[in-house]
């Protein structure tokens, strides 16, 4: 297993590759992770346990955005000091960010377990799921620091060019979950699911701490904390935390303004929501690699590679957003049907996707730039253009829609407008950063 790739003089095309499979394969045993979850509880529990499912979904895709966007700042610093050939730089940055990355992980999850009935509340949970959905999230919450700290050693680890790990302990996770998840929903009902999942979690942080130990990438020694640099930390990761998290609070309002209709619209959007991390993974993971190889390409001042891995990222990640889109959307009907068996689902279900469509090739567009500023030290700058598509644009047109009796398909609409919005913003402004940096260094 190749730990570092170097992207600054090796191939273009087979760095990103090398870089990008492992990570896109990580992404999708993810996806299979959250799949398994939902097809026990369609199938064993019924639709009003899936919509509680769904109602859970909005805060626990927030949750893990948080732990994604602080982590990926954690990235940007330690990729551009690996970058720069700097070892001491780096081994400081990684023991700074690692307390500083327990200290908020376990605080957000003392702050969520008091604030949950009130958040939950907040989301228009129905009375007929909200035991379900408070059961299963105040389970779930327990093992944040083990999520959290998985997701910051994968970072660490990606900023050493190494992607492969992560898809190994996906791998176990996932296959750990799809055995747990029936025994335990069997033996104590819906919160079982989240018991699972808390211990699967907990078993992928394992395995992950004894890879770190073994490879010895790094010398973990207290003695070289440096408290300045946890204001450099913040001042990263809150723009990263903010860019990753608008997609999961715009998810979230969705959720709530869906929840006005009935608890089979709430199943439906459940639905397209699972079937959507099929398309919205691999653009995710083009985001993270591209912060990465961009980082260390900028640490190296070798601006003029960034751009070629951009050019490259962009090219076989649309040609593989096609493929899936067409797959996806040609057959949401039928997939409907392994989560939740009811035919009044797969119709909103249908609609949605043929609507949304071309949406999530412009996605993994705007996925690229954006990991393209990241990895150029400008994460405020992405974190300005995701407020810009999914407040400013997608959730007033979305409830201005359904205000307007448009209904469901004004929420559908709202979506894909904003996917053209961030396309062509995010596409304007990445080139132009590119262009200035250029001209700076020629």
């Amino acid at each position: 297993m190749n730990a570092r790739i170097d992207f600054i003089n090796g191939n273009t095309k087979r760095c990103l590759m090398a870089m990008a499979l492992p990570m896109i394969a990580a992404m999708f045993l993810n996806m299979m992770y959250n799949f398994v979850d939902s097809l026990w509880i369609g199938n064993l529990l019924g639709e009003t346990a899936y919509a509680a499912l769904t109602n859970s979904t909005p805060v626990i895709l927030v949750l893990t955005s948080v732990a994604m966007g602080a982590t990926n700042g954690v990235s940007i610093l330690i990729s551009q000091a690996v970058g720069a050939k700097d070892r001491k730089r780096t081994e400081s940055l990684v023991v700074t960010s690692f307390c500083v990355a327990v200290v908020f992980a376990v605080l957000v999850t003392v702050l969520l377990e008091v604030f949950l009935p009130g958040i939950l509340n907040a989301l228009n949970t129905p009375a007929e799921t909200y035991e379900m959905a408070y059961s299963y999230l105040s389970i779930y919450v327990l093992g944040y620091l083990a999520v959290y700290l998985y997701l910051y050693f994968t970072a660490v680890l990606r900023s050493f060019g190494n992607s492969m790990f992560q898809a190994a302990a996906m791998l176990v996770s996932t296959i750990l979950n799809a055995i747990l998840d029936p025994i335990f929903i069997h033996f104590l009902g819906f919160h079982g699911a989240a018991i699972a999942t808390l211990l699967s979690q907990m078993i992928c942080l394992l395995f992950m701490l004894i890879y770190l130990k073994k490879k010895k990438l790094f010398a973990f020694k207290i003695s070289v904390f440096d408290r300045h640099d946890v204001l450099t930390f913040i001042q990263k990761a809150v723009p990263s935390v903010i860019q990753q998290s608008i997609p999961a609070i715009s998810t979230t309002f969705l959720t709530a303004l869906v929840s006005t209709y009935s608890v089979t619209a709430i199943a439906a959007y459940g639905v397209t929501g699972k079937l959507e991390t099929i398309l919205f993974y691999p653009a995710m993971a083009l985001n993270m690699v591209l912060t990465t190889i961009i980082g260390q390409c900028v640490g190296g001042a070798r601006y003029d590679r960034a751009k070629d891995y951009l050019k490259c990222a962009l090219g076989y990640g649309c040609g593989l957003l096609v493929l899936l889109s067409v797959l996806v959307v040609g057959f949401s009907k039928q997939l409907s049907g392994l989560f939740v068996k009811s035919s009044d689902v797969a119709v909103i279900v249908g609609t949605y996707f043929l609507i949304v469509s071309i949406g999530y090739v412009l996605n993994t567009v705007t996925n690229c730039y954006l990991g393209m500023l990241n990895g150029m030290g400008k994460p405020s700058k992405s974190m300005l253009l995701m407020v810009f598509y999914y407040i400013v644009v997608r959730m007033p047109l979305a409830y201005l829609l359904s205000c307007l009796g448009f209904g469901l398909n004004g929420i559908w609409a709202a979506v894909l407008v904003s996917h053209v919005v961030a396309c062509m913003t995010a596409s304007a402004t990445g080139t132009i950063m590119v262009k200035k940096k250029m001209d700076t260094n020629l």
